[in-house]
């Protein structure tokens, strides 16, 4: 609906399709120079993938992306600028593995089996062995001996990319293996991709960029067409028309799919729209007075049962936090549940190891991705089977049309990091268009 009250403007310079991390960045690398440059987001809020919210100890908990991993520099940089505190994940040498409320022992078949498995996937990941854009992770998992290791691969893999094991073609995956710095980095947390932690939460910083753009911000304004010429961009939205000189979409290519475009897009940009998809994930965090659990054990661990991954994301002078994640079809599965039921069924396997004070938290978040109609899903899009192109998707500009978005980042793609990075790449190209 268009507001007439504070219509948007007739022109600008740039119009930026989304108000996810890697539109901000965007957003303010031009607006510093210069730029009259206009986001707009389809949702209610800045943020994109990532999502903040204030428990009820007034904690502050990441709901999206949250990690900082090794190697990221960018994040860490805007965390500094910010003034937000970061902070090392506590963890375990190795995560526990339950199977109901069994140990799944280090050292026994199933986990052996699953480890030797992973390590022939980092061997074919370094070396490219040509293991097939039609054949399936799922696929391969079937012939693995034993259904516990079998069911302990497809967590891990579910995990680490949110994609079912039968919609991720073997190849596509070693791609991301390979590009992320191998498995190890993926699934690490202490001097991975899950290092450290912001304690005023992730979002904050999304908070900081959205307000130093009071007023270029534009919410619930959906791009809805974008029509080229030699001279600019028409861009059509529910909040109304803008002509831009420039436009970049920083929005994934499943959800970008939705933007009509005049002329049509190359087939080879409409197919990476049409053959790539968003992940399924579900994450929740826990809230307690205080981490009880670090008297009797580390909290992080995998539950084949459920298909979740437990984190201790508890800030340093608390409260407690307990993250879960799951993904695939695990996380679609807990759509049929109310709130309760969710909650008790994921915390039933980390309160027989941790303490059944895990089953009464103060607080609890939660957010499915995957039914929210404007991320598409998370944490990244994939290739379908059949489909070659792999992390990160190209970003050519088409004439005034610029990409952006984690997944066309040259390092560290599908992260927050690739975010920024991206953002910055698509800031420069029009700097340098522009002369």
């Amino acid at each position: 609906m268009i507001n007439h009250d504070n219509p948007l403007p007739a022109t600008a310079d740039v119009v930026v399709v989304g108000a996810g991390m890697s539109g901000l960045v965007t957003a303010r690398a031009l607006h510093r120079r210069g730029v009259d440059v206009l986001v707009l987001e389809s949702a209610g809020r800045p943020g994109g993938r990532m999502l903040t919210e204030t428990t009820a100890l007034g904690s502050r908990v990441d709901l999206g992306g949250q990690w900082i991993g090794a190697g990221h520099h960018r994040f860490a940089a805007l965390a500094a600028e910010c003034g937000a505190t970061v902070f090392p994940m506590r963890t375990p040498k190795r995560p526990a593995m339950l199977d109901g409320d069994r140990a799944i022992s280090q050292v026994g078949p199933t986990a052996l089996t699953a480890l030797a498995v992973l390590a022939g996937w980092e061997i074919a990941a370094r070396t490219g062995a040509p293991l097939g854009r039609d054949h399936t992770v799922a696929d391969w998992v079937r012939r693995v001996p034993g259904a516990r290791a079998r069911r302990l691969l497809e967590v891990v893999v579910g995990i680490a990319t949110t994609a079912d094991t039968d919609r991720l073609s073997m190849g596509t995956f070693l791609d991301a293996v390979r590009f992320q710095g191998g498995l190890p980095t993926m699934l690490t947390t202490a001097g991975g991709a899950q290092d450290s932690l912001v304690a005023e939460g992730a979002g904050s910083l999304i908070e900081h960029l959205a307000a130093g753009l009071a007023g270029r911000v534009r919410y619930d304004s959906r791009v809805t067409a974008l029509h080229r010429d030699d001279a600019g961009v028409t861009v059509f939205s529910a909040a109304g028309t803008v002509r831009a000189g420039r436009v970049v979409v920083t929005v994934p290519p499943p959800v970008a799919a939705a933007i009509e475009h005049e002329p049509p897009l190359p087939g080879s940009r409409i197919r990476l729209q049409d053959d790539t998809s968003m992940g399924s994930v579900y994450k929740a965090i826990a809230v307690y007075d205080r981490p009880f659990w670090r008297e009797r054990a580390h909290a992080e661990l995998l539950s084949t049962d459920t298909g979740a991954a437990v984190f201790d994301t508890s800030p340093p002078d608390g409260p407690g936090h307990l993250c879960l994640l799951v993904a695939g079809p695990d996380a679609r599965a807990l759509d049929a549940l109310d709130p309760a039921a969710r909650r008790a069924l994921l915390l039933g396997p980390p309160a027989g190891r941790l303490g059944r004070g895990v089953l009464d938290p103060r607080d609890w978040h939660e957010k499915a991705w995957h039914r929210d109609e404007h991320a598409g899903g998370g944490y990244t899009a994939f290739p379908r089977p059949g489909y070659a192109p792999g992390l990160p998707f190209p970003a050519e500009p088409l004439g005034r049309l610029h990409w952006a978005g984690t997944e066309t980042a040259s390092a560290h793609a599908g992260y927050i990091e690739g975010a920024i990075e991206a953002g910055e790449r698509a800031a420069r190209e029009i700097l340098a268009a522009r002369g």
